[in-house]
């Protein structure tokens, strides 16, 4: 395979570009959903100066996912390279949307997770059309919504959006492989209580008081998982209880309390099977608190386990083309939980950037790993997709 050159001066203008384009995840709260769209666009019109060509699909009022296609001969896999375009946010980040390169590094929100590996699949199709390469099916590059909060984005892609054979998400590795992650269930559960004055205490039903019930068997369910079988990429499930509210003030007996689960899935359970145990822990609790009201709502985040098998024909060509640009390579589970399931066909996580960086105060990325990540993606999509 002939070397393959990096515009590095086109790549550093894309990511800087995308830095300065704040697109900051609401997190469900409705309240500014411009920056979203403002990056959406952004990355719309980068594809399109590609000469590819456009598709969108809107997600969420005003928030959207947005493609390009290089088209193929047809005979070929159609493979996806596919990104988020939100970010988290930026309380106590100095200039956070200025981007600074520095020392081999381009600083600011969004560098690392994941506008690097955005900016890498526009050099990967500048490279194919440059040296000419012939490919034998469509690529496609998506940039999708709210992979920070719920992943609607790469939900809705999976459905709507144009079929794909497999993808490569460029969620920071250090350019090593992951092919298998847990998956994540995310939900609230709430007591209902009788609101009371708190000198009557009597006269009400705690809210608060029960939900503490219902924590303390959560406990338990969760040290139940420790002790599960791993799975022997993905380790053990676990569970955690996150956030809790509940109650007005002092003065009152609280008429309801609510807590946010994160429940980590392995290959081969299921929602289903999440949402039966936890109606069994609400049932024990019943036992001791015959007055128990609780509901536990529908999942926020569905996200199903990755669990890509190491023979498919990606995996294969990443791990190719991992040793071919590094020298080595590592697979391992993905620490994290990604979009890569939600697409619907096997998938490989390997990008630049390193996790620790994501959504620190300090955010960087390395340009020589952007580089090798561009080298990377040409090397696998050529060894799925041609002959050279």
């Amino acid at each position: 395979m002939r070397s393959i050159e990096i515009n590095q001066e086109s790549l550093v203008a894309d990511l800087s570009a995308m830095i300065r384009c704040a697109s900051v995840n609401t997190f469900g709260v409705a309240t500014d959903i411009g920056a979203e769209a403002a990056m959406a666009d952004l990355y719309e019109n980068m594809l399109r100066d590609l000469g590819l060509e456009i598709g969108s699909c809107e997600v969420t009022a005003g928030r959207r996912n947005v493609w390009g296609v290089l088209k193929g001969s047809g005979e070929g896999p159609t493979i996806l390279l596919a990104g988020h375009m939100d970010t988290v946010g930026i309380d106590g980040y100095e200039n956070p949307f200025e981007p600074i390169v520095k020392d081999g590094r381009i600083y600011g929100r969004g560098s690392c997770d994941m506008k690097a590996g955005l900016a890498a699949y526009l050099e990967v199709v500048r490279y194919l059309q440059r040296s000419g390469t012939t490919l034998s099916g469509d690529l496609i590059i998506a940039g999708v919504i709210d992979e920070e909060h719920a992943m609607a984005g790469s939900r809705d892609f999976g459905i709507n959006g144009p079929k794909v054979d497999c993808a490569i998400v460029a969620e920071p590795s250090l350019l090593q492989i992951s092919a298998a992650h847990k998956g994540q269930v995310l939900v609230t559960m709430k007591t209902k209580g009788l609101a009371a004055h708190s000198s009557m205490p009597d006269k009400g039903r705690n809210a608060v008081y029960h939900m503490a019930a219902v924590v303390g068997r959560l406990q338990e369910y969760a040290n139940d998982l420790a002790v599960h079988d791993a799975d022997p990429v993905c380790g053990k499930p676990s569970f955690n209880v996150g956030a809790i509210r509940g109650g007005d003030n002092a003065c009152s007996v609280p008429d309801y309390c609510e807590i946010d689960i994160d429940r980590r899935t392995i290959p081969g359970e299921s929602t289903a099977q999440v949402m039966q145990e936890l109606e069994v822990v609400l049932e024990q609790v019943k036992e001791a608190v015959p007055d128990l009201i609780c509901e536990i709502g529908e999942p926020y985040l569905d996200l199903p386990p990755l669990d890509t098998k190491m023979d498919d024909p990606v995996a294969m060509a990443m791990v190719e083309a991992c040793t071919n640009v590094l020298g080595q390579v590592s697979v391992s589970a993905f620490p994290g939980s990604t979009d890569a399931p939600n697409f619907g066909c096997p998938a490989i996580i390997c990008g630049p950037g390193d996790l620790a960086q994501c959504h620190s105060l300090n955010e960087y990325v390395a340009i020589d790993q952007i580089e090798n990540a561009v080298r990377i993606y040409v090397h696998a999509i050529q060894s799925m997709q041609t002959d050279q």
